[in-house]
């Protein structure tokens, strides 16, 4: 996602040789594992989109089954095995409430300004609200600076960097969330990738008078990686209290492991997790409410949906609860996802709305269709997905969900009642990484060096 050949459309990662794939972690490590044998698949030349189901209503097979309670559940630990092609059983469980009827028919144009004036920083790919009116930044390096809108100059909340594997453009520290207890226990959860066997690593960390201990780094999960790119990237907790993760497919070109239709492997979903009693034996349990899937899937308990390629940001609407997903694409399309639990969001049969793997005549059966898409015309190559407004400062914004594209600098506005289309509201000439919200749901962008905060246009 971090460079025009790694923003997942573009000139993916070709597979390894037989020398030069990742070491195997060893059978004392809990990581969750995923060969690297088949070469990529070529991308598809452009054709028509396929019909698309009705937004927002999923075609999937079978009732629901009812759950277990919660169980502590280890770490990471079973191989991948060979992508099934059964739809799940599971109807996907909604977390999406009616969104407030007050949303303006049309967005304003936006304009961007340094946010804190001359401070400049290293890849920042995550920004969120901190305590005493501050934000924090995550630089892809392995820090994580604290900053007052407005004002330059910054304090170092955690630096990992000694922890962090930088080889591949999309390899680093990807993203940051807070406890929803922050301001008690003083936990932060970090996803970031390390090196000696290749992997992500989603650990907690605790902070003390505004800076994190590396020493009270507690592992929640690692996931071997066979690639250096497709490393998903987001962790967050929704408002149900549990914390959700993004895992890219695993890398190269085309899904070659055939992970994203696997959701016996961590690799190519969203997972979803319960780690308010987490310890160093048992540091997540299995949410009793996460979706099961047919038994010939064999899905990990994790999985709260899957059929995802890099979902390299994410976010919750805070008024409505729904969890939005910007999956990057292959080499044609880039789509935007409301993701519910047990949903399949087709990757690889589809890239977007299109066939990608056969490249044509596939079945749409079991798969839930994007609420929004767009293709790589017009200098577009790779999607950074965004969040919903729910600010005070532009109030014909809110209720808009906001995204844009890393190679074009386009950005978009979509009714997140899903009333109308996307409209574009700003063309920045920018790379655009990501997006974040302060602690006043105000909006900002994320460049490579700068942090933008939005406006409305005059």
């Amino acid at each position: 996602m971090l460079a025009a050949a790694a923003c997942g459309g573009g000139v993916d990662e070709p597979a390894p040789t037989a020398t030069s794939a990742p070491a195997a972690p060893s059978t004392a490590t809990a990581i969750s594992t995923a060969a690297a044998t088949a070469a990529p698949t070529p991308v598809p030349t452009a054709q028509a989109p396929l019909a698309t189901a009705t937004p927002r209503v999923p075609v999937l097979l079978g009732t629901p089954v009812p759950q277990p309670t919660a169980t502590p559940t280890p770490t990471a630990t079973p191989a991948a095995t060979a992508a099934p092609t059964a739809a799940p059983t599971a109807t996907p469980v909604a977390t999406v409430v009616p969104a407030e009827p007050s949303i303006a028919s049309t967005p304003p144009q936006l304009k961007f300004s340094l946010a804190f004036g001359e401070s400049f920083f290293d890849n920042p790919v995550d920004l969120g609200p901190y305590p005493g009116d501050r934000v924090y930044v995550v630089e892809q390096g392995g820090r994580v600076l604290l900053q007052r809108p407005g004002v330059e100059g910054q304090s170092v909340l955690l630096d990992i960097r000694d922890l962090v594997l930088r080889q591949g453009f999309e390899e680093g520290l990807l993203s940051v969330t807070l406890d929803p207890a922050f301001t008690s226990n003083g936990y932060i959860y970090a996803y970031y990738s390390a090196p000696g066997p290749r992997r992500s690593v989603l650990a907690r960390f605790t902070v003390t008078s505004d800076v994190a201990s590396v020493a009270s780094r507690l592992v929640i999960v690692e996931v071997a990686q066979p690639y250096q790119n497709h490393n998903g990237g987001t962790v967050r907790f929704g408002p149900d209290g549990m914390l959700y993760l993004g895992l890219g497919d695993g890398g190269s070109g085309g899904d070659p492991d055939g992970n994203g239709q696997d959701p016996s492997t961590l690799l190519g979903t969203i997972i979803r997790l319960d780690v308010s009693g987490a310890t160093a034996s048992q540091p997540y349990a299995t949410p009793s409410d996460n979706p099961q899937f047919a038994d010939s899937l064999g899905a990990r308990p994790e999985v709260w949906a899957y059929g995802l390629r890099n979902p390299w940001r994410m976010s919750f609407d805070p008024a409505t609860g729904s969890l939005w997903v910007g999956d990057v694409g292959q080499g044609s399309v880039e789509e935007i996802d409301i993701v519910d639990g047990g949903g399949n969001y087709g990757w690889k049969r589809l890239e977007g709305d299109r066939c990608f793997s056969p490249s044509s005549g596939c079945s749409t059966a079991g798969a839930v269709a994007p609420v929004a898409t767009y293709t790589h015309a017009a200098g577009n190559c790779s999607v950074a997905g965004g969040v919903v407004y729910r600010g005070s400062e532009m109030p014909a914004l809110r209720g808009y969900y906001i995204y844009g594209d890393f190679c074009s600098g386009t950005i978009w506005a979509l009714h997140s009642d899903l009333a109308s289309g996307p409209i574009v509201i700003a063309e920045t000439g920018d790379s655009i990484l990501s997006f974040g919200v302060d602690g006043d749901g105000e909006l900002y962008m994320l460049g490579f060096g700068p942090v933008f905060r939005a406006s409305a246009a005059d």
